[in-house]
């Protein structure tokens, strides 16, 4: 055997470098794959029901344990699914407020121009279901019930439509993605105004003053993003004992967090090529750099620097995406889709006012909604559609605003009672939101994009989307501000 490996390299770590990259770049190209969410989100709520159907006791009595968190006599109790609910929805409600707060900053919502058409459209898409559960559901005990069917899954929706591809303009793709966004915004107003009762005024105030004194900070220009993540802790706790809803306190924090940061250009500069000339002179065997005290600090330095020159929105962002996606809404999912088929008269189903409300309202009104909403836009002179998106393929986004089924599933744990009707609501939800999914599907399918050789004359929502990274980087330094 001719082994020429030198003294400083580890033959055995060599060998195992391609083993591992073969097994973590799947893992990882999958969680970056915009499908993935939904991927895992079906699969949970697939496990969800077989756990429930096969083990029905099993399922309930798991969700149902009780878990304490607490300092000395100060125990807050609740059961898993609630901690689920109130607490993990909490950060997705978060990521939802930060999204929002991003676009109508420097995104598809920062302007009337751009963010005119999204929003009539989601408002139409949230009007239309409401009116048609209430025609249904009118007069009965779950009449309360109907922002069911308003709100869109964006996990879903988006990775639907990203598998078909070329068949659809990337305009309509983003057009989707805000569109979501505002239907999000209205669905926490929702929340806020109709499904919170028995308010404790004194701890709403504890709320207010608590987000008061975080927008201070943001104000006063504080970047400890710790300073910014114990306050909202704290304002989780005095909202959840208010009244409203926990969740409501994620959207709060989001729009105290900054996103204006100060950039010492100069001193970056300077670090980076401090760092650079380091280098230079640092060995390139294994394990040298880890005696190499000056080679350390300086990229530590760096790594401090570059740190500080990130907006704290976009740090929070990156630090929680792949948890919100991949860990918060699957467990979401297990934890409130375990519908016991079993259980449910599915004569009564079929016959059921609730689940014909929130059907026709998935179904049925979010593409005449989504629509509707669109075509008064453009028919007012307000916006025009979407770059190489047609009247056909607009209706098919309606049909996969359909599928409502995160949010719907929230909302029914807020306005049915417990027992067989909430049963049959989230049954309705599961049903509907796969129907609609597969009729959106289907639909843009068979109706691709048609390519115009002239191009497009006006800017649309696409075009401003792509050409917005370029803007964003020509833009000076920004100062810290209220935002």
């Amino acid at each position: 055997m001719n082994d020429k490996t030198t003294s400083g390299d580890h033959p055995t770590e060599k060998k195992l470098d391609p083993a591992l990259k073969r097994l973590w770049n799947p893992i990882n190209n999958f969680i970056n794959k915009s499908t993935s969410s939904g991927i895992v989100l079906l699969l949970s709520t697939l496990i969800a029901l077989v756990w429930a159907n096969l083990n029905a006791e099993s399922y309930h009595n798991f969700w149902h344990i009780h878990a304490q968190l607490g300092i000395g006599n100060r125990v807050l109790s609740m059961s898993l699914v609630e901690w689920v609910n109130d607490g993990l929805m909490t950060i997705f409600f978060l990521s939802v407020g930060l999204e929002i707060k991003r676009e109508m900053q420097v995104g598809d919502l920062s302007s009337f121009g751009q963010a005119i058409l999204p929003v009539t459209a989601a408002a139409g898409g949230m009007l239309m279901p409401a009116l048609f559960y209430t025609l249904c559901a009118h007069g009965s005990p779950y009449a309360h019930g109907w922002g069911i069917p308003v709100a869109t899954d964006i996990a879903f929706a988006l990775g639907i439509i990203t598998m078909l591809g070329n068949r659809v303009p990337s305009s309509l793709k983003i057009f989707l993605a805000a569109l979501a966004i505002a239907d999000d915004l209205g669905a926490v107003l929702i929340i806020a105004f109709f499904y919170s009762a028995n308010l404790n005024f004194t701890m709403l105030f504890l709320a207010l003053l608590v987000l008061l004194l975080l927008f201070m900070c943001n104000r006063m220009g504080v970047n400890y993003l710790g300073a910014y993540i114990f306050g909202g802790f704290i304002l989780w706790i005095f909202v959840m004992k208010s009244g409203v809803h926990a969740t409501l306190a994620g959207v709060m924090l989001a729009f105290v967090i900054p996103t204006w940061t100060v950039i010492d250009k100069k001193h970056l500069r300077q670090t980076m090529k401090r760092v650079d000339a380091v280098l230079a002179e640092t060995s390139e065997q294994e394990n040298q750099l880890l005696a190499d005290r000056k080679a350390l600090d300086s990229i530590s330095l760096l790594g401090v620097q570059t740190f500080k020159a990130l907006p704290r929105l976009t740090v929070i962002e990156e630090y929680i995406a792949t948890s919100v996606n991949m860990v918060i809404m699957p467990i979401f999912a297990l934890a409130n889709s375990g519908v016991v088929v079993g259980d449910i008269n599915l004569i009564d189903f079929l016959h059921s006012s609730l689940s014909h409300g929130i059907a026709l309202g998935l179904i049925c009104g979010k593409p005449i909604g989504i629509t509707l909403g669109t075509l008064l836009t453009i028919k007012s002179g307000l916006a025009s559609l979407p770059r190489r998106a047609t009247w056909s393929q607009i209706f098919g986004v309606g049909m996969l605003g359909g599928i409502g089924f995160t949010m719907s599933l929230f909302v029914t744990g807020l306005s049915i009672s417990k027992g067989a009707h909430e049963e049959v609501a989230k049954l309705a939800i599961l049903c509907s939101s796969t129907t609609a999914g597969i009729l959106g599907f289907i639909w843009l399918y068979l109706h691709p994009q048609k390519l115009n050789k002239k191009g497009s004359s006006k800017t649309s929502i696409g075009e401003q989307k792509d050409q917005l990274p370029k803007e964003k980087a020509e833009q000076p330094p920004v100062q810290p501000t209220a935002t």
